[in-house]
């Protein structure tokens, strides 16, 4: 029997939901395994299945870039949100994407870039960039896309100025058809998964373990109405089908048209872009998904810090 701590109950409260008790519960039934006491708390009706929002956070901004057929996306943190607003750290930001647009996906290449108009490369120049805003930041992430023949459509969601926003997505399509009608579709897509940040294009991109963990929590659902086994595996695969239209970009019901999915409309678009369309992927990078950042008590630091 694994030895339940009460930082893990913890742990598994914030990021279900659940009460302590049965987050406590959870954890002894699965031996301690967190991701198996997260599906417990599911299959039992008894996980939010949401994290506090204050839990995962980090401020900055998040950039697009792209030239017709190649698209970048690039995400670059700072500690508060006054920078976002800072025009210099804009511009910085900006001009990191167009960089990044010349080095490809790789981090380091772009890290050891030159940065336009500076005798340093751009790694050296956010460092100093540090000492003239006087906060912390890095470039924390970059993607993306070329295609060719065909488009890297963009789109930044909560723009603070073009390009740059808290959301940034791109969407690839390859086609032989009308590249400006190709882009309008693009650009849709784009906003689409915007709002709707699917898991993968297709269903054979979604990992096969996130699957069968679904399958699991549907199963011991479906074992608490009683019925025949054939009835359950039956009940399973119907929530998988839906699974897959809530989470899979081409499966989900269009945001433009919710009438049809997403497939169903780039099939559409064919007739009037006058070739195949292919749905090559997309990138979608929230601004501090998945860093945790330290809640704190704004009015005390304002205190401290007039305190000298």
């Amino acid at each position: 029997m694994a030895n339940i701590t009460a930082s893990m109950v913890k742990e598994l409260r914030e990021t279900t939901g659940a009460g302590m008790m049965d987050c406590k519960t959870a954890l002894n039934e699965t031996d301690g395994d967190m991701e198996a006491a997260v599906d417990w708390l599911r299959a039992k009706g008894l996980s939010k299945a949401a994290k506090k929002a204050g839990r995962v956070a980090a401020e900055g901004l998040v950039a697009v870039a792209g030239n017709g057929n190649k698209g970048v996306v690039v995400e670059v943190n700072s500690e508060t949100d006054f920078v976002a607003r800072n025009e210099t750290f804009q511009e910085m930001v900006r001009t990191i994407a167009e960089v990044a647009l010349t080095t490809g996906g790789d981090l380091d290449k772009l890290l050891a870039a030159p940065f336009p108009g500076s005798d340093k490369n751009v790694g050296d120049h956010v460092q100093e960039m540090v000492g003239q805003i006087g906060e912390n930041m890095s470039i924390r992430r970059l993607a993306g896309f070329e295609v060719s023949p065909g488009i890297v459509a963009s789109y930044i969601h909560s723009a603070v100025a073009p390009g740059l926003g808290r959301i940034g997505v791109l969407a690839a399509l390859e086609s032989t058809g009308d590249q400006e009608k190709l882009a309008a579709l693009g650009k849709q897509i784009a906003m689409h998964v915007a709002a709707t940040n699917p898991l993968a294009t297709d269903v054979d991109g979604v990992d096969a373990d996130t699957v069968e963990r679904e399958r699991a929590v549907y199963r011991e659902q479906a074992k608490e109405s009683g019925k025949p086994d054939e009835i359950i595996e039956k009940m399973v695969e119907g929530r998988i089908r839906k699974f897959f239209e809530e989470s899979v970009l081409l499966k989900q019901a269009f945001v433009i048209d919710p009438d049809q999915t997403v497939e169903k409309a780039v099939k559409a678009a064919e007739a009037e872009i006058g070739a195949p369309i292919k749905v090559v992927g997309f990138i979608r990078f929230g601004l501090g998904e998945g860093i945790e950042k330290e809640e704190s008590d704004f009015a005390a630091e304002v205190a401290a810090a007039a305190r000298g």
